[in-house]
């Protein structure tokens, strides 16, 4: 009688499960987002602004360089295997179009696109577009391509880096 009991059991237990399983609502698929490298923000006209109080610090990262790490080595110049550390005049462009981060900044070099800012170093940047009472406009500063030297045979990454003050 117990051999029967638990028999029941068992087989209540896996059509619970079958139905259950069956039954469940379906998750809706998640929206379509543009593959790899189709979304870029396209910067237009001039800066309004050369923000030019970072001290020469250069103490903002620039984000996501891997997706543009040739463009970004390219911007380096030669510099055999010590360290890059080449000049250069970077675009700051609020992208409110941006499917990712609806506070983004991108970031431009010599035209290309290299990145992005942190999102909170992207939030103080908007803030202060927003004091100046210029919201949204493109904007620029001086930037910093740094690394690449070789070390144990190998060439290190680049980064590029900014001279903000975001701290204000």
């Amino acid at each position: 009688m117990a051999e029967a009991l638990n028999l029941a059991i068992i087989v209540v237990a896996l059509l619970a499960l079958f139905f259950l399983l069956k039954g469940r609502p379906k998750t809706r698929p998640l929206p379509e987002r543009p593959g790899a490298g189709s979304y870029t923000p396209v910067p237009a006209g001039e800066p309004v602004l050369h923000w030019a109080d970072g001290g020469g610090q250069f103490d903002v990262e620039v984000l996501g360089e891997s997706r543009y790490r040739d463009t970004i080595r390219a911007l380096a110049g030669d510099h055999g295997d010590a360290r890059a550390d080449a000049r250069h005049k970077a675009l700051l462009l609020p992208d409110d179009a941006n499917p990712y981060e609806d506070k983004a900044v991108a970031v431009f070099v010599a035209g290309e696109m290299v990145g992005y800012l942190a999102p909170k170093d992207a939030l103080a940047l908007r803030q202060r577009l927003t004091r100046q009472d210029i919201p949204g406009a493109l904007t620029s500063c001086d930037a910093a391509v740094r690394g690449g030297a070789v070390w144990e045979g190998k060439r290190l990454a680049y980064a590029v880096w900014l001279d903000l003050d975001l701290r204000n």
